[in-house]
């Protein structure tokens, strides 16, 4: 079974358009490009990645499916169309010939609107994915978790996962009420969560391992071994800890676990609902 990174990132560095990237994160104001990751994917055994949309353009749609053409170790790419537009179901037709293609997602977590995924024209678009095999990425905070629930709610037959595991108050030590609106969102057994993105929820460079054990208590008591996967959020990440660093986090975590339970989550759970080849 293949080791799978279910959640990076790649992009060539542009001020103008990756203003999300503040000075305090100049670590990573440059391009980060797939020959940077895959020696880094092989020091740390991990086979291949699924690579996630940073800029919300069709752009970015075809950046991604050239970088994936040239290489082999990216098994599946989560892109970006515009829910709300009349046309998403042609966008969606058309991306539907992209075999690497698996999945979108919109970055919920920076709209002024919290609930905008309730919108109607944005229920349009998630409604019309599955016709076409296509997975949801959800990127949210953890204020906006009840919305995210009642989305989920209205489509069954929909695959979703949730990144990062909903970036939790880790600094603040944050936990009940995020914990008590994950376990409601993992009862929709069409949901999945990627174990990721948690040291950039705490404070950068400073943190300790043991600090994201009782969320990962949490999301794995809620959702089961079968729908949690791991995800690196490289190069994010980097400005907080190394990529060994990370895997080291869950790494650790799941040594008690079996070696079949392992596998699922260092891969068999993202090549499943991702329908990644191996």
């Amino acid at each position: 079974m293949l080791k799978i990174d279910s959640h990076q990132h790649f992009w060539k560095y542009d001020p103008v358009r990756d203003t999300w990237i503040t000075k305090e994160m100049s670590i990573i104001q440059k391009d980060f490009l797939p020959e940077d990751l895959e020696p880094v994917l092989k020091a740390n055994g991990i086979d291949g990645c699924v690579v996630v949309q940073s800029d919300q353009s069709e752009d970015e749609n075809q950046f991604q499916l050239a970088n994936a053409d040239k290489h082999d170790f990216i098994k599946g790419i989560v892109g970006w169309v515009d829910f709300r537009s009349p046309d998403v179901e042609k966008r969606l037709e058309y991306y539907s010939q992209f075999s690497k293609l698996k999945g979108f997602r919109h970055v919920l977590q920076g709209e002024k609107k919290r609930d905008l995924m309730l919108q109607p024209d944005f229920l349009n678009g998630i409604s019309l994915l599955n016709k076409y095999g296509f997975t949801y990425d959800i990127l949210i905070y953890p204020d906006q978790l009840k919305y995210v629930t009642e989305m989920v709610a209205k489509f069954p037959e929909q695959s979703f996962v949730v990144d990062h595991i909903a970036k939790p108050y880790i600094k603040d030590k944050i936990l009940l009420e995020w914990a008590e609106d994950i376990a409601a969102l993992a009862q929709f057994k069409n949901v999945y969560c990627k174990i990721s993105g948690m040291v950039t929820e705490t404070n950068w460079n400073q943190w300790l391992p043991d600090e994201f054990e009782p969320y990962m208590d949490v999301v794995v008591e809620s959702f089961g071994i079968d729908r949690v996967m791991f995800g690196s959020d490289w190069p994010v990440c980097l400005v907080s800890a190394t990529y060994k660093q990370v895997y080291d986090i869950v790494k650790e975590y799941f040594s008690g676990y079996s070696v079949s339970e392992q596998t699922k989550f260092f891969g068999g759970n993202a090549i499943k609902f991702y329908n990644l080849s191996k």
